[in-house]
């Protein structure tokens, strides 16, 4: 009878044991699959967008039907005796008096309805920019080599306060390691000044589409030196990395030409590698929103003399190569017949920029061959003391070229809805020089920059040698090279200039199929590229260009607005609310930040962001970055049960060989390696 009851005891176990293996065992991953949506989609909106901000139409352009598309210029071309319209006496309207609120969208006649695919809204307070802690933005904490700055960049100096992110310039000294550009050694730098730069390299880009921001200007409309910005740049070059930008800033050529064959790191003359396309050229082209100059000189006064703007005014700006190498206009003069680009037409307050057509690019140890002419096609727009004072709102609406339709693409600028750009890229195609209006996945870049090269005297002051610039300093040699009252704004630590921003908020058209969200896109593909060249796109200190963005685990700390004797530190309140506050986070037994669905970073403070559409996924597990499985107690106990039921079925099989009698070895079957065989008898 004891050997029935442990048969069936072990057929019994059996059954269990291969019906829970043949349940689905599936582990969850932790995060759902992309979306399969065909055009870009909107997992980077920040959940305080409000809804009717969510949709956008293209603005009105003056002389534009915008039932007839694809729309082609007149043609005229800009002469020296007719600039651009000189600006009225009317500026341009105050900003509406909600200004999270989406325009209105009376009297458009456009087809095109644009959805948005990205949005921050910067209503979190506390939240940090430093690399690997935000999915959208880094802000950067190295020197600046370009432009003969003055400053250094760090996250110190940007905030989230008040619904704003706020970037502070300031006086203030800092010493810092740094390389020596011909020896490669290190050594010790100093600057005078420190900002902020913040950008979405390589973490949010788009191709195509329309930018909107609602932003206050930093400093005082007359004190000269600030160099506020916004403005995109094409993916393949990461700003302030020079490196990354020789040779492939600003070029926008597809094209093989004799110019891009000799002076375009990646031109359409090679076969490439990396997962680029081969004979399509590559680069990094720049559009600025805006740049902006603060000043004393009035429209048609010294530097302006032949301008109708002067200071202050935000420069409009497409940076392109390869760029005209002769017959270019004079800076400072209007451009003669067949000199600059056509296509071009200029808004109310608004003047082409006789001042600055575009750089000469030389870098060490090139041949003069590979030197090559870059052009900026630009538009200064007049300013006024409310724009230092208020939030405007500055748009930017990209069209991408398209052979299908036999468009060229354009640029189009609009402040508070206001027109005051329009770059038709038929123009720049016309030119002949392989150039076109940008193509290259962007990303954005918002900053302050202090530069001799912009907003300082044109000429040295007498008896200053300006050769150095520290408004802290007791020596006249050393702040006598600046604009009069330049130092007491940078000095001031009770009012220091402020870049305020409001929103910043980017749209697409969801019908049209060239626009796309992603850094790198089948059409123009960037990742492998990077990965292959990494040491151009990080400083020699960094493991990799960006870390890794950590979903919580940021250590529960109180808040500096929560003193330790505030009742909210003794209810464990002040702790929740350092990892986003009740709808956000929380803080577990352990004291680290755990973070709600849709929030992300150490402390769980902003949305999470991510591309609903991967297009180039990642091939090994460490470019993937792996994430533990997301295991649920179902599954936990299930597995522990088969293992339970794994060692009593074993146990079983034990009892039963151990009940089993051998059989004597009458003669010894022997196979070829010389083991005996051994016979087992029920």
């Amino acid at each position: 009878m004891g050997k029935i009851v442990a048969h069936l005891s072990c057929v019994f176990l059996l059954l269990l044991l291969s019906l829970y293996l043949s349940m689905d065992g599936t582990i969850h991953s932790g995060s759902s699959s992309p979306s399969t949506s065909i055009f870009a989609s909107a997992h980077w909106i920040d959940p305080d967008t409000p809804t009717s901000a969510r949709k956008t139409r293209p603005r009105r352009v003056p002389g534009i039907n915008p039932n007839q598309r694809p729309w082609k210029p007149p043609g005229k071309k800009l002469k020296s005796q007719n600039p651009t319209i000189a600006p009225s006496g009317y500026p341009t309207l105050d900003p509406t008096p909600n200004p999270t609120v989406a325009p209105t969208e009376e009297g458009v006649e456009w087809d095109d309805i644009y959805h948005l695919v990205m949005s921050d809204e910067f209503n979190v307070d506390g939240r940090q920019f430093q690399d690997g802690q935000d999915p959208k933005w880094t802000a950067l904490d190295k020197n600046d080599y370009t432009n003969e700055a003055l400053h250094y960049y760090t996250p110190d100096n940007v905030e989230t306060a008040n619904g704003d992110l706020t970037i502070t310039t300031e006086a203030k000294t800092k010493e810092f390691v740094g390389y020596n550009d011909t020896t490669g050694d290190r050594q010790m730098y100093t600057k005078h000044f420190q900002s902020a730069m913040m950008q979405t390299w390589n973490k949010f880009c788009f191709t195509g589409g329309i930018v909107e921001a609602e932003i206050e200007l930093p400093g005082v409309m007359d004190k000269g030196g600030l160099w506020p910005a916004f403005w995109l740049l094409g993916n393949m070059a990461r700003h302030t990395y020079v490196g990354s930008t020789n040779h492939v800033w600003p070029w926008s050529s597809n094209a093989c030409t004799e110019k891009s064959r000799d002076s375009q790191k990646i031109s359409g003359c090679k076969t490439q590698h990396y997962g680029l396309e081969s004979r399509v050229g590559r680069g990094a082209p720049e559009i600025d929103i805006f740049e902006v100059q603060t000043g004393t000189i009035n429209a048609n006064e010294g530097i302006f003399k032949e301008s109708s703007v002067g200071q202050p005014f935000m420069s409009a700006s497409y940076q392109v190569a390869p760029g005209r190498p002769n017959n270019r206009p004079g800076g400072g003069w209007w451009p003669g017949p067949g000199q600059w680009y056509e296509g071009l037409r200029g808004g109310t307050n608004t003047s082409l920029n006789i001042l600055f057509y575009g750089n000469y690019n030389h870098f060490r140890g090139d041949s003069e061959e590979k030197d090559y002419w870059s052009d900026a096609i630009s538009f200064n727009h007049q300013l006024d003391e409310r724009h230092f004072n208020q939030k405007f709102k500055y748009r930017l609406e990209w069209g991408l070229p398209d052979e299908d339709e036999g468009t060229d693409g354009y640029i189009r600028w609009f402040v508070n809805d206001e027109f005051v750009v329009d770059m038709n890229g038929t123009g720049i195609v016309d030119a002949g020089l392989g150039s076109t209006i940008s193509t290259e996945p962007m990303y954005l870049i918002m900053n302050t920059a202090v530069s001799s090269q912009w907003g300082f005297p044109a000429k040295c002051p007498g008896n200053c040698p300006c050769k150095k610039y520290d408004c802290n300093s007791k020596h006249y040699g050393d702040f006598c090279g600046f604009q009069p009252g330049f130092c007491d704004m940078m000095t001031n630590t009770t009012d220091l200039p402020k870049y305020k921003v409001n929103y910043v908020r980017v749209y697409q058209d969801a019908k049209n199929s060239k626009q796309k969200v992603g850094c790198s896109t089948p059409e123009r593909p960037t990742s492998k590229y990077i990965q292959s060249h990494m040491d151009q796109y990080k400083t020699r200190d960094d493991a990799r260009p960006l870390k890794h963005v950590p979903r919580g685990k940021g250590a529960c700390t109180l808040l500096e607005s929560v003193s330790k004797s505030d009742s909210k530190a003794k209810s464990g309140s002040g702790l929740r609310e350092s990892c986003g506050g009740p709808k956000r986070g929380e803080c577990s037994a352990l004291k680290i930040c755990v973070c709600h669905t849709g929030w992300t970073g150490p402390h769980c403070l902003v949305p999470d962001g991510f591309n609903s559409i991967d297009y180039e996924p990642r091939e090994t597990v460490e470019d993937l970055g792996f994430t533990p499985p997301k295991i649920e107690s179902l599954y936990i106990w299930r597995s522990l049960l088969v293992i339970a039921l794994t060692v009593m079925l074993s146990a079983c099989l034990r009892r039963r060989l151990d009940h089993m009698t051998p059989v004597e070895v009458v003669g010894k079957n022997v196979d070829e390696s010389g083991y005996a065989e051994r016979v087992f008898s029920n």
